[in-house]
């Protein structure tokens, strides 16, 4: 059980680029006492130690299975390599911990719905670290959507490129767009019932022995949701121009998200097209950057976990469920790139309470 007057007890799980990234915020947290480091790179537990000099009553270890029964630990973090979350999840959930999940939460839509039933049957909290859904932009920019300010909503894009880092567990797809369609969904409040992707693949290509047909570098997306908006995301990890760049479009204006321009994320830029003289004319054109609430969103991430935890309620924004949505959204269009762009329906999910 959680003792609310006392910081929640954490294991991390991963200590590398992101997994550091979660120490430092939890060890900032007064609500957070790390109780265990686990990696299975001995460099990267030392790089760990060193850098956030870590007591020694924090237990470092190269597995798991060393630490999971280990006295006053309440949840785990999990950074691990996708393949590996379903089982460390798992038992995780089986040990009566909560769980705060890195992006994917698996790599097979079965696998997370088993896992969200398991926790809602442990009544443990399972949450996934969708760390755009509590950026202070896609926050506003979803008070924005739902103002009616860009009038009739039309369709969406976005660009996510960069040169590397090239994966060779996953391809570009699996890589990069979980981010963009997390975003769609929650500013529309809707799932895609209709999904479509096209690949090249330059970097890693299929040998002779092998079933797949390589690694894509470059994907193109459709997402066709239920009132026929359609969103087309744009992801290569082989393009010397970095963009994190995207935007809805509706009647009356633009919504655009840029992360690459780190003063003024958020702009509106509204204005139409109205007939005249057999011609269309452009009206009522302006240019505004939207305020933000300041606020790292992993640190938000960290303290909504934390609060879920001590309440035992779940967190709507980011919950197993919401993750499970996604796992089978990726599913499908890991599905239409391997037949070629063919259309490929996605089914609802199967929430059986």
């Amino acid at each position: 059980m959680v003792n609310h007057l006392n910081p929640t007890g954490i294991a991390i799980l991963g200590a590398g680029r992101w997994g550091t990234h979660l120490i430092r915020n939890f060890l900032e947290h007064p609500q957070a006492c790390i109780r265990a480091v686990v990696d299975p790179h001995p460099e990267h537990l030392t790089a760990c130690r060193e850098r956030f000099n870590l007591g020694a009553d924090v237990v470092v270890a190269s597995e798991w299975s060393k630490i999971r029964q280990l006295p006053n630990i309440e949840a785990v973090a999990i950074a691990t390599p996708a393949s590996t979350h379903y089982s460390l999840i798992r038992d995780a959930l089986q040990q009566g911990y909560h769980v705060l999940a890195e992006k994917p939460l698996t790599l097979d839509a079965d696998q997370c719905l088993e896992l969200c039933h398991l926790a809602e049957q442990q009544q443990r909290q399972l949450i996934v670290d969708h760390t755009y859904l509590f950026h202070p932009a896609v926050e506003r920019g979803q008070e924005v959507l739902q103002s009616g300010r860009l009038g009739e909503l039309r369709y969406g894009y976005a660009t996510r490129t960069h040169l590397g880092p090239v994966r060779q567990d996953v391809d570009a797809l699996w890589d990069l767009a979980i981010h963009d369609i997390a975003i769609f969904n929650h500013w529309l409040g809707q799932t895609p019932v209709k999904v479509q992707a096209t690949g090249t693949v330059w970097l890693q290509k299929a040998d002779q022995t092998s079933t797949n047909s390589g690694l894509s570098d470059l994907v193109w997306v459709t997402l066709t949701y239920p009132d026929h908006f359609q969103a087309f995301i744009h992801l290569c990890w082989l393009n010397s121009d970095k963009q994190r760049r995207l935007g809805v479009v509706g009647s009356q204006g633009t919504l655009i998200f840029d992360e690459m321009l780190t003063e003024s994320p958020l702009t509106l830029q509204q204005g139409r097209l109205e007939p005249k003289g057999g011609l269309f004319i452009s009206m009522a054109q302006s240019y505004e950057v939207l305020s933000l609430e300041a606020g790292e969103p992993l640190r938000r991430v960290c303290d909504r976990f934390l609060n879920s935890i001590r309440q035992n309620q779940p967190l709507p924004i980011s919950s197993g469920w919401v993750g499970a949505q996604l796992v089978q959204i990726l599913c499908c269009l890991s599905q239409s790139l391997h037949q070629g762009g063919e259309a490929i329906a996605v089914p609802p999910l199967k929430i059986e309470r």
